[in-house]
């Protein structure tokens, strides 16, 4: 029965204007062609598969990182202000463009370690609480024990290129992203180490440019707030809500400066604290009846100050070799 059929078709060719190979070319065609839609819409599948873990991966890393976004937050917008209003958005402009090259060299070394020798992880993590929490304590020490300057001091302090101590005060602010970068990283990490290794790259990668797009454009908010409230008064002629509301945001900006540099310096040593007794073991176990944030506090400031010490005696023993 089926040498008749074909043997019919065959005899039909000549009558179609069809010969035998232009009907398997058309045939072969037309399997390749379905065998291609098909590849492609398992290909669709799978891109749509993978964008809905990642959309849940991200979800869940954003959220465990929001504590230390948080203190990102307090510490930077600490470090980016104190500047003349026309360098404000410039100098945080190149801070965010600082803590951009930050997470693009911490999470490849990241993924990296963490495949390859996920202990120095650990030992990054404690280095940077170690200077995190020197940073902290240094600026409550020069706050209890600032010596007064002289009238000369302050004439020479002010004579000084105020573009250098900009590039100082950048530096800093970049060289404390980095270890908060780091933290954020390895949490973010934390949470997908399950995951594949595609999973975990675009992870991480969303979360390191989410924290820096919302803890910089926050900042960006707050230091222009006093620029926005003289819009609005003279905007309303100074009359009206607008103009009470212009005067609000002028008045508070201080205020909230203030308030940032008391919380950027314990968000310091509350960070470095939390990196030091989540990532050694002994302070991990000490005194487990102690509140956590307590342990934290004590911890940070407790290294802080050995670190203040530290770096006090190393000054002294340059000066004197200096003097010598």
């Amino acid at each position: 029965m089926q040498t008749r059929t074909n043997v019919r078709v065959f005899l039909l060719l000549p009558v179609w204007n069809v010969t035998p190979d232009s009907l398997l070319i058309n045939i072969f065609t037309q399997i390749t062609k379905h065998s291609m839609a098909s590849g492609f819409f398992a290909v669709l599948d799978d891109i749509a598969a993978l964008m809905d873990d990642i959309a849940v991966t991200s979800k869940l890393a954003t959220r465990k990182t929001a504590g230390i976004l948080g203190d990102d937050l307090a510490v930077n917008a600490e470090k980016a202000t104190g500047f003349l209003s026309s360098r404000e958005l410039p100098v945080l402009w190149a801070i965010t463009k600082g803590s951009f090259i930050n997470k693009v060299i911490i999470v490849p070394i990241a993924l990296l370690l963490n495949v390859f020798f996920p202990v120095a992880i650990k030992v990054i993590l404690v280095l940077g609480g170690a200077y995190l929490a020197y940073e902290g304590v240094e600026k409550i020490v020069e706050y209890f024990f600032h010596r007064h300057k002289t009238a000369h001091e302050v004439i020479e302090e002010n004579q000084e290129d105020g573009r250098e101590a900009e590039k100082a005060k950048i530096k800093s602010a970049i060289a404390t992203d980095f270890i908060l970068s780091i933290e954020i990283v390895i949490i973010a990490l934390g949470t997908v180490l399950e995951e594949s290794v595609t999973i975990q790259i675009i992870t991480v990668s969303i979360v390191a440019i989410l924290a820096t797009i919302g803890v910089y454009g926050i900042v960006a908010l707050i230091v222009r707030m006093d620029d926005a409230g003289f819009k609005l008064i003279k905007h309303s002629n100074d009359k009206g809500f607008l103009a009470a509301l212009g005067n609000i945001l002028v008045k508070a900006l201080p205020v909230i400066i203030k308030i940032l540099a008391v919380v950027g310096t314990i968000a310091l040593i509350m960070v470095s604290g939390g990196i030091f007794v989540h990532n050694i073991e002994f302070l991990h176990h000490l005194l487990p009846s102690l509140h956590p944030t307590i342990k934290e506090f004590a911890a940070g400031l407790f290294v802080g100050l050995l670190m203040v010490m530290l770096v006090m005696v190393v000054k002294a023993m340059v000066r004197l070799v200096k003097r010598k």
